[in-house]
């Protein structure tokens, strides 16, 4: 297949874009940002099977034109992870790339006979009803508040009312909190996961402090792109919305405790009385975990790494890619 990520230079997107080379399928990358250096290398071993387009998503006619070359797929994983702060001051920018970018490509996808189109969504869009201690599937009711989990839940909508119209394949995946491979800070994302920011400070000589254990149904990047490849490549799944997690709690403490257990020196801890966190978890409470019993009958899928062997995977692929400890 020929398969086209918008976004695909962020981390999730190059994960997802190694998933699909590994299988064979030609991918070509578009992002405003490139191929970061360090990634241009590794991936220019698969050749013409992988082209990278530098170029914004909120341009239409970059967009348009792209598409019309001709694809089998596409993916919709350009989006800003927006903190409180630039919500107040750029909201319109929000909108712009994470909403209303998505429809000239869905347009454009239809008029150039793409088969399948994936949304990357998030468990963001369950809002405040993922603090209500009840396990979230994908009929629970959603109640989005940041800019980022409503555009993420209105999106899903989007796609399933013109999928619907159109009679075409728009399937929207529910992604828990990701970390992993290709993880770094740049100008579109706000909230770096708890486990980037404790590798960022093993690499800084700095202790990680947090201020609470974070429990969440953390998610490997690597287990997100498996999950995407296997939605491009089933031959017609039964729904328009999955949630993907591991489906299984634990900490980011307990994480980085791992981590640490494989860098002698390093230390991941919670804070003292009065000390201020270097970690930020990015929300107050810990967030329920997503069903994934949908992902789990329809397709035998589950996620493979857990705490302990993504914590030795990461730290892997880290001395690997930066240099090491």
């Amino acid at each position: 297949m020929r398969v086209l990520v918008f976004g695909g230079a962020g981390f999730v997107g190059l994960n997802i874009a190694a998933a699909l080379l590994a299988r064979d399928h030609a991918v070509t990358l578009f992002d405003r940002a490139g191929l970061p250096p360090e990634a241009r290398k590794e991936f220019a071993l698969h050749g013409d099977r992988l082209t990278a387009i530098q170029s914004d998503v909120t341009d239409s006619q970059a967009v348009e034109a792209v598409i019309a070359s001709g694809y089998d797929a596409i993916i919709l994983g350009a989006a800003i992870t927006a903190g409180p702060a630039r919500e107040a001051s750029d909201p319109e920018t929000i909108l712009r790339a994470n909403l209303l970018a998505q429809t000239p490509i869905l347009i454009a996808a239809r008029s150039s006979g793409v088969k399948r189109i994936i949304n990357l969504s998030s468990a963001a869009a369950y809002g405040a009803s993922a603090f209500r201690d009840v396990l979230l599937d994908e009929e629970t009711l959603c109640d989005p508040a940041s800019l980022y989990a409503i555009t993420k839940f209105a999106s899903e909508k989007v796609a399933a009312r013109l999928a619907s119209l159109w009679q075409c394949e728009i399937i929207s995946m529910r992604l828990s909190a990701v970390f992993g491979p290709w993880e770094r800070s740049n100008d579109v994302r706000d909230t770096p996961s708890p486990q980037a920011q404790i590798l960022a400070a093993m690499q800084d000589g700095r202790e990680a402090v947090l201020p609470r254990p974070g429990v969440r149904d953390w998610i490997y990047a690597v287990d997100i792109a498996e999950a995407v490849t296997l939605l491009i490549e089933a031959a017609k799944p039964e729904h328009q919305l999955y949630n993907i997690s591991t489906g299984v709690e634990w900490s980011a403490l307990q994480w980085g405790q791992e981590l640490a257990a494989l860098h002698p020196g390093f230390i991941c801890r919670l804070t003292d009385t009065s000390e201020v966190a270097t970690v930020d978890l990015h929300s107050p409470a810990d967030r329920a975990p997503l069903s994934v019993a949908r992902m789990a009958k329809e397709f035998g899928w589950r996620a493979r790494f857990g705490c302990a062997d993504s914590a030795a995977d990461l730290s892997r692929w880290w001395t690997g890619h930066r240099g090491g400890a």
